[in-house]
């Protein structure tokens, strides 16, 4: 048994699961607002990265300026999508909204390879040193720093929740609509501020992986990577959203590290996600920390 391995990946596992629960708490965060899955979300990853990497390579602004107008561009972008597409659906059933969102994820998807191509692109390096030791493992630093980053997310998630005016309206929007408006609150303005926070949240996770990997497509499959985790935590839960990111991305670590000692099936690091998403449905269906709905007849 190789230990430097497994506490390699154990450790990359908890630095790419704070990815995965940021993104899932973009998840969390729309349907708790308006009741809709977004699956489009993984669009808003790809979308992000690739403005974040034509700013750099166009235009060439430095990373930290190309970055603070890709969040200003994707949280304008966020709010636009919902008044223009989402909002006249407000009142329709909410399978009209989903398909909506596979739609726009389907357009987006197309629009990306259209303006930039089907090959994956790198980033400008970023960073002196790609890698520095931690505890004597190699990590990237691109993934140091997004962990920082996912942290103050947390954090400000967190505080815009518990503390601030819109939060609060969003909470009470989320409990109940009619109620919220009776109270004076704007739904229209909490779904419009839910979609523009969740492109901007989702934007930090699309540009990490685009400095890591490049961009390209593959990047959107991380909207439905992330499903499990989502379901995992429950669909309603932002600190299940947070803990079922950091569970699956060292699930998928240890599955690819039982397959590289012992199965070599080749393929467990993607499909370990949705094996547990399987188990949990089976098991609890509404996640470790989701609400459960009770029904009377």
């Amino acid at each position: 048994m190789d230990t430097t391995l497994l506490f390699q990946l154990v450790l990359n596992g908890l630095i790419v699961g704070a990815l995965y629960g940021v993104v899932a708490m973009s998840f969390v965060l729309i349907y708790k607002a308006s009741q809709v899955v977004n699956f489009a979300q993984g669009e808003f990853l790809l979308v992000g990265a690739w403005v974040c990497w034509w700013m750099l390579t166009t235009w060439q602004l430095p990373f930290w300026a190309g970055f603070l107008v890709t969040l200003a561009f994707m949280t304008l972008f966020g709010i636009l999508l919902q008044i223009i597409v989402l909002r006249p659906l407000i009142g329709e059933p909410v399978i009209s909204v989903i398909m909506a969102t596979v739609g726009l994820s389907i357009f987006f998807q197309a629009l990306m390879k259209w303006i930039f191509g089907v090959f994956a692109q790198p980033f400008p390096p970023i960073f002196a040193a790609e890698r520095i030791r931690v505890m004597g493992l190699e990590v990237q630093t691109v993934y140091l720093a997004s962990l920082g980053v996912s942290a103050l997310i947390m954090l400000g998630f967190w505080w815009f929740f518990t503390y601030s005016k819109h939060g609060l309206a969003m909470r009470a929007t989320a409990f109940d609509q009619q109620v919220a408006q009776s109270l004076g609150v704007s739904v229209p303005k909490v779904f419009a501020m839910s979609w523009a926070i969740s492109a901007l949240v989702s934007t930090v996770a699309g540009v990490v992986v685009g400095v890591v990997n490049g961009v390209s497509s593959a990047l959107s499959f991380y909207g439905i990577k992330v499903f499990p985790a989502v379901i995992l935590g429950g669909l309603d839960s932002i600190v299940g959203a947070v803990l079922g990111g950091l569970i699956v991305g060292v699930l998928e670590n240890l599955a690819q590290y039982v397959d590289a000692q012992w199965l070599n099936w080749g393929n467990m690091y993607q499909i370990a996600p949705f094996y547990a998403l399987i188990v949990i449905l089976l098991i609890k269906p509404y996640g470790l920390f989701g609400t459960k709905n009770i029904e009377r007849v």
